[in-house]
């Protein structure tokens, strides 16, 4: 299942590429920035904004959707069911789906529209969610892209099993892999996951003949400091055929899906980090003679 697909994107690789959003991760970041690509499952998101009380809503769970006394309506969203069929009930687009299913042909034809544009070094980018926690249409489509020599790239944080990773060697042209923290307590508690599967993954995925980059999500009160961005280069370094390095400053672009979706958003008192403040990073980076960019 995806969720969506932006095209002419100049993020996430080189050239212009098209990227497909996969429904579904397996971890919980406090700072996602696509929260509704955390559940597998369809995720109803409702605008209040655009909300102009047509009702058609109602007609579809009146039980589950009640209108309030501020022109508006209340989603009892543990009591929704059939939520497929709220796809496109709403005419003005205040309550909206997301997530839909396409099959390896679906995704090809909208690949197709945008060939023209890669030329030498673009080409399509698999993000999320957790692309690697889907099943295997996921590597049917690399092998079709494959076929057609179409470049690939992933997004991924690697918290999968390891055969899940290891499917896909020699169909991705590139592995971007976040490296969110090295300490087991931080990360379970900012993620819900575990940061021993990700470091071993990752030594085994630099080990193989795949090429990777390493993202590392710069993020308030959980490794923006110099200390634990350092000995992530630190651990970089003891890979493998790892040459680049970017950094991903912290945004709040995504506040207000938190709001459509009804979820907390828990880094909602911190502030955005600035290109600026990554200086002693970059520094230290590259005095290890190590590749480094901000962005993507």
């Amino acid at each position: 299942m995806i969720f969506n697909v932006q095209r002419y994107s100049t993020h996430d690789g080189e050239g212009i590429r098209t990227l497909i959003f996969y429904k579904g991760c397996p971890l919980n970041c406090h700072w996602c920035s696509n929260p509704e690509s955390q559940s597998f499952d369809y995720s109803l998101m409702y605008d209040r904004k655009l909300c102009k009380n047509f009702g058609d809503c109602l007609k579809v769970n009146g039980t589950a959707i009640t209108q309030t006394e501020h022109n508006g309506i209340q989603i009892q969203r543990e009591s929704l069911s059939n939520i497929e069929n709220f796809r496109e009930v709403c005419i003005s687009k205040a309550m909206t789906l997301s997530g839909e299913k396409k099959s390896v042909d679906e995704l090809l034809i909208e690949i197709e529209k945008d060939r023209p544009f890669y030329r030498e070094n673009g080409g399509v980018t698999l993000s999320g969610g957790e692309p690697l926690s889907q099943g295997d249409e996921l590597v049917a489509l690399l092998k079709r892209l494959k076929m057609k020599k179409i470049g690939v790239n992933m997004e991924t944080s690697l918290h999968v099993k390891w055969n899940r990773v290891a499917r896909c060697i020699g169909y991705v042209d590139a592995f971007l892999v976040d490296l969110k923290h090295l300490d087991s307590r931080k990360f379970r508690t900012y993620t819900n996951g575990d940061v021993k599967l990700v470091m071993d993954n990752l030594v085994r995925l630099t080990n193989s003949e795949a090429n990777v980059v390493i993202r590392i999500p710069v993020i308030p009160d959980f490794n923006h400091t110099e200390k634990e961005i350092s000995n992530m280069i630190d651990f970089i370094l003891t890979l493998k055929k790892v040459k680049e390095v970017h950094l991903l400053p912290y945004h709040t672009f995504g506040v207000e899906k938190y709001k459509m979706l009804d979820m907390d958003y828990k880094m909602s008192n911190r502030k955005q980090v600035e290109d600026r403040e990554l200086a002693p990073y970059i520094q230290y980076a590259k005095s290890k003679g190590i590749e480094i960019k901000i962005g993507g």
